[in-house]
């Protein structure tokens, strides 16, 4: 404890040396001195509202928690201003400290709006190459139009939406990195899962409780094979591996579980009678649908199973083509995506088989025969 008090007595002579008063502390820095006290009076006159004269930096959390609770949008956006004032009052501490140049108040509040307006505008500086990428688009729906396609609607829609979704969600996924905790993690998994349950399961409409079916079979399968590759150390637990790696698998998984479950519910109904002669000659349901199971599988894993096969000599894959991109070493590339496509192949399979498993019950009474109104549409 006393090392403690030594090295924050030391921390406070330094910032004392740099602002010349007498009691240094954050508290002090941030919500005391006279720069610090003229930025939070020009920050309320600029939102118009009435800022506490705060005394410890718990107060200013508490407040901001209970800022207008009606209006959720206008407490995040204040969090950002408050966090670029602080950095910006920091800022001007350490010029003091080692230029010796001081900063007014009305030069610390007009770096702390300059500084907001340069987060966005990364962003958007950012977004110059995909926006002149989107001339490529223009061009399938300049000829879709003349082609009389009536596809330019949708092609325009569907790259709007894109930018927005990958827009927003680039925002969500670096704050979960900076929170680097396991429950971030979790919840962003588990909305991948439902999201990617809601897809397949529109495929398979006619399949009985066909979304929450297509769910839980994505969810058993991509969990399992998660788990297996943190287990044996493939991937840290960690937000910049798992979250990315899941996403991998559980858009491969739901196409496949999708492709599945409709085409096992199709075949079952184009052969009702054979169905219908085996379970009469006193088949179980697995036994008297085998065939179709196995049919489905093939089917919906032959595209998977495809891709591994050639991957590398027509295309290179997503994720070695970014690596690659990026600066990583071709070899290290590879290295990952060969990790990538026996992961896909796994979490496919077992999530395309899980699915199979879940429709069963739906597909027949309790008393083992066929639920005809599950079969009457096509």
């Amino acid at each position: 404890m006393d090392g403690d008090n030594d090295g924050q007595q030391g921390s406070a002579m330094v910032m004392l040396a740099a602002t010349g008063c007498e009691d240094e502390t954050l508290a002090h820095i941030f919500l005391k001195c006279g720069v610090a006290k003229d930025s939070w009076c020009r920050l309320g006159c600029w939102w118009r509202i009435s800022i506490p004269n705060f005394q410890s930096l718990d107060e200013v959390w508490t407040w901001l928690d209970n800022f207008n609770n009606n209006n959720k949008n206008a407490q995040k956006y204040l969090w950002v201003i408050i966090t670029a004032l602080f950095k910006a009052i920091w800022d001007a501490r350490n010029d003091k400290m080692f230029n010796n140049k001081s900063r007014e108040a009305d030069t610390v509040f007009r770096v702390t709006l300059t500084m907001e307006w340069e987060w966005l505008s990364e962003f958007l500086k950012g977004m110059v190459k995909p926006a002149a990428a989107t001339a490529v688009v223009l061009l399938a729906a300049a000829l879709s139009y003349f082609q009389k396609l009536k596809l330019e609607g949708e092609m325009i829609y569907a790259i709007v939406r894109a930018f927005i979704q990958l827009s927003i969600i680039g925002f969500v996924l670096r704050f979960i990195f900076d929170q680097n905790n396991v429950v971030w993690i979790i919840v962003a998994y588990l909305f991948m899962v439902s999201i990617a349950g809601y897809t397949a399961g529109q495929r398979a409409k006619h399949v009985p409780h066909g979304k929450l079916i297509a769910g839980a079979s994505i969810l058993v399968g991509t969990a399992i094979t998660m788990l297996l590759l943190v287990l044996l150390k493939v991937f840290p637990f960690t937000p910049q591996y798992i979250i990315p790696v899941a996403g991998m698998m559980v858009g491969n998984a739901m196409t496949v579980t999708g492709v599945t479950m409709k085409r096992l519910r199709d075949d079952i109904r184009t052969q009702m009678n054979l169905v219908e002669t085996a379970l009469a000659l006193g088949a179980t349901p697995r036994q008297a649908t085998l065939q179709q199971v196995k049919r489905s599988l093939v089917i919906a894993m032959s595209p998977v199973i495809d891709n591994t096969k050639t991957v590398g000599l027509i295309s290179l894959p997503g994720a070695m083509t970014g690596l690659i991109m990026g600066g990583a070493s071709p070899v290290e590339a590879i290295q990952l995506q060969m990790v990538v496509m026996n992961m896909l192949i796994g979490a496919s399979t077992m999530s395309s088989i899980m699915s199979t498993y879940f429709c069963w019950p739906n597909f027949f009474t309790k008393a083992y025969q066929l639920e005809t109104k599950v079969f009457l549409t096509e």
